[in-house]
């Protein structure tokens, strides 16, 4: 299926236009008149469907969206503040690398979310708005990625060659690893964009529903371009995955006969499930996402079951992770509790300091 000609998308709008005039917008109809009208192409159903879809429900898929960047907006900056302002903390790898995470996750809330609404509300965007959402929504994503795959690698260190550790990852050299972590996350989505800007495989018409699932769908009927873009992201993803997945594997068989893995509730083994249960949660709804990719590309599932499973994955698996991540991990830090706790202290001893008698 080809996107390049406007033309042809053209005539498939006005034959939706005309279905959608004569009551054409129950979902029932749009699976079963898919195979009916082979005049009208994938993309006219999907215009048809984001321009009139249940109102309800897609409603509801707001919600999660809203409530998750609400959390994270509570949470995340304090965690920040809290890296930032102690010259301790900011100074070690791991915090740095924590707090680059949670950047990461909080701005791919802030603009997912700022996604969802527009297209709750119908709000069409320009070409050039629509694209550089989507890219700085890529951008976030592929930062915390990247995070999480140099948090990984420098847990490894510090476990491994405990001596070298500071050598090996100093501040200085660990500010210039989120710099480079940054200048990837930027690089990498830009280069599909301007692959899919060369191959004009971007087009007004598609792009004025700068919705993420339903860009998807697209992306695996799309031209070959857009399928390798696809494709080449699914395999960097599977990358990080196997390289961490091999780090904690090597972790544990080396550490193993050290003792640290005694009992359920020490601390080693309540860091590992730590990082498992926020990894889970992190590659899970990649994972379903490709699951759902296949099944699509093989004609598995229907058009509209493969977009409200998009809905699923993008607004509820891929958001919960970024605000249960500063719970599950950056709190369980020792000096940013302990320094979260100092400062309601702090407060609270302001709020109940007693006023001074004048006599």
């Amino acid at each position: 299926m080809d996107f390049s000609g406007c033309a042809s998308v053209k005539r498939a709008n006005a034959t939706a236009h005309h279905r959608r005039e004569t009551g054409f917008n129950s979902s029932s109809d749009l699976d079963d008149s898919s195979s009916d009208l082979d005049g009208i192409s994938l993309y006219s159903l999907l215009e048809e469907w984001a321009l009139s879809p249940p109102g309800t429900n897609m409603k509801m898929f707001l919600i999660p969206p809203v409530v998750c960047l609400v959390a994270g907006v509570l949470i995340i900056p304090t965690i920040l503040f809290v890296i930032f302002s102690r010259f301790s903390i900011r100074q070690e790898t791991r915090y740095m690398l924590l707090g680059n995470a949670l950047f990461s996750d909080l701005v791919y809330l802030l603009f997912y979310t700022l996604s969802a609404a527009l297209n709750a509300a119908r709000i069409h965007l320009p070409e050039k708005a629509c694209v550089l959402l989507l890219f700085l929504l890529a951008m976030a994503c592929c930062g915390g990625l990247f995070t999480a795959v140099a948090i990984v690698l420098d847990t490894y260190i510090a476990i491994l060659f405990p001596l070298r550790y500071v050598v090996l990852l100093p501040p200085s050299r660990t500010k210039k690893i989120i710099v480079l972590l940054w200048m990837c996350s930027g690089a990498f989505p830009g280069i599909f964009f301007l692959v899919l800007s060369s191959t004009h495989s971007f087009v007004p018409c598609v792009l004025e529903m700068c919705s993420v699932p339903v860009i998807v769908i697209l992306a695996l009927n799309g031209t070959n371009a857009v399928k390798l873009c696809f494709w080449l992201s699914t395999l960097v993803i599977f990358l990080c995955l196997s390289l961490i997945f091999c780090c904690y594997a090597i972790l544990y068989f080396k550490t193993k006969q050290s003792g640290i893995w005694e009992g359920v509730c020490s601390r080693a083994s309540v860091t590992f499930l730590m990082h498992n249960t926020v990894l889970f949660f992190h590659f899970f709804p990649l994972l379903a996402l490709f699951v759902e990719s296949l099944l699509c590309i093989n004609v598995v599932i229907r058009l509209q079951t493969g977009i409200w499973v998009s809905l699923t994955v993008f607004n509820i698996l891929m958001i919960l992770p970024k605000v249960l991540f500063p719970f599950l991990y950056g709190l369980r830090y020792r000096e940013i509790s302990a320094s979260l706790k100092s400062i309601v202290r702090r407060k609270q001893l302001r709020l109940v300091s007693p006023v001074p008698s004048l006599s």
